[in-house]
């Protein structure tokens, strides 16, 4: 159900690039309940005391999870939108390198965190996720997308946690 939800889209953001979009999976109520239900359950046997989800997407269950988990929700921004002190973790892109951002204070040691984002590709934004916190003294208890790429290798920059995908391509 969920694999079906999903929209391929050719050519995007350019030629050769099968973009896999979930826009379509949110606006199937069915499907995206049936993503939360199977995200929730297999983060709860990970048994974390935080969720942490990566700017946007990754509000999008994030928040729906740590609800129904009863857990505190931490986010992970882009640079300047968080209006608190903040950690800045730096990851490289293709052609540079990208920011993001966490509250200085969202997370303490022995906090075990699950980050959450809706898609594995590369794997630089979870895996920076992965460092800050740490730089929080947290553990990190593990990963959580609905949409994994394999072929672009991201799963083995998290091998430090669990990785959970609720649909790979």
């Amino acid at each position: 159900m969920i694999s079906a939800a999903i929209r391929p889209v050719p050519d995007f953001p350019k030629p050769g690039i099968l973009f896999r979009d979930i826009t379509t999976l949110l606006l199937d109520p069915d499907a995206t309940a049936a993503a939360n239900s199977m995200l929730i359950a297999r983060i709860r046997n990970l048994r974390p005391t935080h969720i942490a989800a990566i700017e946007s997407r990754g509000f999008l269950f994030g928040a729906t999870v740590a609800s129904e988990l009863r857990l505190p929700l931490c986010i992970i921004r882009k640079p300047g939108k968080l209006p608190s002190r903040t950690i800045r973790e730096t990851y490289d892109l293709e052609y540079g390198s990208d920011s993001i951002e966490l509250h200085e204070d969202a997370l303490a040691p022995g906090n075990k965190v699950v980050i959450i984002d809706d898609l594995l590709a590369t794997g630089g934004t979870a895996a920076a996720a992965g460092r800050l916190v740490a730089k929080c003294g947290a553990e990190v208890a593990g990963f959580a997308f609905v949409v994994e790429l394999k072929d672009l290798g991201g799963r083995e920059k998290l091998l430090s946690a669990p990785v959970i995908s609720l649909v790979m391509y």
